[in-house]
């Protein structure tokens, strides 16, 4: 399996995940990759129908993610794997998946985060969590849009204190 883009956005497939960041990483799948969502039948089947017609589509768990990417079978296919939090991230990454960047999309605000910047607001264990990664010389790249200029995470996490 060749990872074109991992990206964290809690919003999963939508308008900007389904045009512009597939054509970016000139992936063929997007791989949502989330234990909760694998196991909810309604949302597998919305987020599998609001990608573009021309990109197969996947929810799957954690270990199942680490299951396909293992199979020969998919090893010449270029995938984005989409992500809902920096946790599940690690967790792949402790399976035994190596990535060497991420991009944070959108993590929604709720009670107790502090805003990072416009799309993304954390708590002390995400944050905590984004340190982890960054410390494995992984890239945290924060762009809601292709065209936006490139933030680093841990930049960011500094500017807050977090």
């Amino acid at each position: 399996m060749i990872i074109g883009l991992v990206r964290i956005d809690d919003r999963l497939i939508h308008g900007q995940v389904a045009t512009v960041w597939v054509k970016d990483a000139n992936v063929s799948r997007i791989i949502v990759v989330n234990d909760e969502v694998a196991h909810d039948e309604v949302r597998k089947t919305l987020l599998k129908q609001v990608a573009p017609p021309s990109v197969k589509a996947s929810v799957v768990s954690i270990d199942k993610l680490i299951r396909v990417y293992k199979n020969p079978k998919y090893e010449n296919d270029r995938v984005m794997l989409l992500f809902t939090n920096p946790f599940d991230v690690e967790r792949v990454i402790q399976k035994g998946i190596p990535l060497t960047s991420i991009n944070i999309g959108g993590i929604s605000y709720k009670e107790g985060k502090v805003k990072v910047n416009k799309s993304n607001f954390l708590n002390k264990e995400e944050a905590t969590c984004f340190r982890r990664l960054a410390e494995k010389d992984i890239e945290l790249d924060v762009r809601g849009v292709v065209s936006d200029p490139k933030e680093d995470m841990i930049k960011l996490l500094d500017k807050q204190n977090l």
